[in-house]
């Protein structure tokens, strides 16, 4: 699904950006540009990274 209409970007372009090392919404959006132009996508994109960040953090915990 795209969240960024104005710079094309995907919530999967959101999750890998996190799964490749991205520990923040900010650092996603430096990385994929992400809500660096209107801003009215940055609500969507933040639970999104959010969300993603937590299952991470989860199946690490859960792994040890």
């Amino acid at each position: 699904m795209y969240v960024c209409l104005c710079k094309g970007i995907t919530d999967r372009q959101l999750r890998t950006a996190v799964h490749n090392g991205a520990s923040s919404f900010r650092q996603v959006a430096q990385s994929t540009g992400c809500s660096t132009q209107c801003g009215s996508c940055a609500c969507m994109a933040k639970e999104i990274v959010d969300d993603t960040l937590s299952q991470a953090n989860s199946h690490l915990f859960s792994a040890a």
